[in-house]
């Protein structure tokens, strides 16, 4: 298949790029570089020893959006482009959501004019809200989120699901969509080979690449949002995934939906919960030395505890995690100690 990634230059979508390559599809990218970089897309090439079509544009731009499309015209498009940081999302929601929730919009209007059918949508945990205790099941209720992202992770969902709806009703749609919502828990770790892994932009708004720009020196210390919370250590708890199993995962989203028309949601998740205590201290190992940190008070938008059950993706999909914290740390420091600076 051909496929198009919409932020694919990012942490996630560049990881997923070497996987869909690794498993003989094609890739396009468009990106506008918001909080990736182009040598991101050249490092995938090196990893694959395959190429692929990168645009420099953004997702919400109908006219560049729809060149692309018609040049492109994929099989499937997997839809990562957004802002993701919990934190800044309280402090500027009306970013947020004019950013968000007008990518989505954009390629929806596109594809329903060129007949493109197939979505895979990065979307978040975060929908679960505070209204569940763990493990997340697809069965659950979208939640109230406790953030602007989780909000706009929820509407760019249910957009997507009444749309998926209305192509099956005929409607003016030209064939039904087939939509795959991915819910995932935490990425962290880097592809084996350290060639590419999280680069954000400024200060990072992520547990991990914050740990690991301690860890190589070029921060002081890590804060601690809190350790007050009602868990074993005081801090919080998440299921950390390994970002090439969550990329593995999308090549497997990506083949379910070609075959597979209206709305189906999938967690993407270990099952596993680790605290941040937990995370600091397995990458102090990994490193060889510990990770400074202090605690500082709870931070608005964050929730207790969260984790998995990832069955039903084992069950319809075929797709389970391979890789656990040791993996995890092992790789997020090679990518960081090879690459003090990220990308630069």
């Amino acid at each position: 298949m051909k496929i198009l990634l919409t932020g694919g230059a990012g942490y996630i979508g560049s990881h997923t790029a070497v996987a869909l390559l690794d498993a003989g599809h094609a890739v396009a990218v468009l990106d506008n570089y918001s909080n990736s970089s182009p040598e991101a897309i050249r490092r995938v090439e090196q990893i694959t020893g395959k190429s692929v079509n990168l645009y420099e544009a953004d997702a919400a731009d109908k006219s560049v959006v729809m060149d692309i499309l018609k040049k492109e015209m994929p099989d499937c498009i997997i839809h990562f482009a957004g802002l993701k940081a919990v934190g800044e999302s309280v402090e500027k929601p009306v970013e947020y959501y004019r950013n968000n929730i007008d990518t989505t919009l954009t390629l929806l209007e596109c594809m329903k004019e060129l007949g493109l059918k197939n979505f895979v949508f990065s979307s978040s945990a975060t929908v679960y809200g505070d209204d569940h205790k763990p493990p997340f099941t697809e069965e659950m209720t979208k939640g109230a989120c406790t953030n602007p992202y989780g909000w706009t992770k929820w509407m760019q969902e249910q957009m997507l699901t009444d749309a998926a709806l209305a192509s099956e009703k005929g409607s003016d749609w030209k064939e039904p969509l087939s939509v795959v919502l991915l819910r995932y828990f935490n990425p962290v770790g880097s592809h084996e080979s350290g060639l590419i892994g999280e680069d954000p932009q400024g200060i990072p708004n992520n547990l991990m690449p914050f740990i690991s720009q301690v860890a190589v020196g070029r921060r002081d210390h890590l804060t601690v949002f809190g350790d007050d919370y009602d868990t074993p250590d005081g801090t919080c708890r998440r299921d950390y995934i390994h970002v090439m199993d969550l990329a593995e995962g999308h090549v497997k989203a990506a083949e379910y939906a070609a075959e597979h028309t209206g709305t189906e949601v999938f967690n993407l998740g270990t099952g596993n919960p680790y605290s941040v205590l937990d995370m600091v201290k397995a990458f102090g190992a990994a490193c060889g030395h510990d990770v400074a940190y202090e605690i500082g008070p709870r931070r608005a938008g964050d929730i207790q505890d969260s984790w998995a059950n990832a069955d039903k993706a084992l069950k319809v999909l075929g797709w389970e995690t391979k890789r656990g914290i040791d993996e995890i740390c092992r790789d997020a420091w090679n990518w960081q100690s090879h690459n003090p600076n990220g990308y630069k």
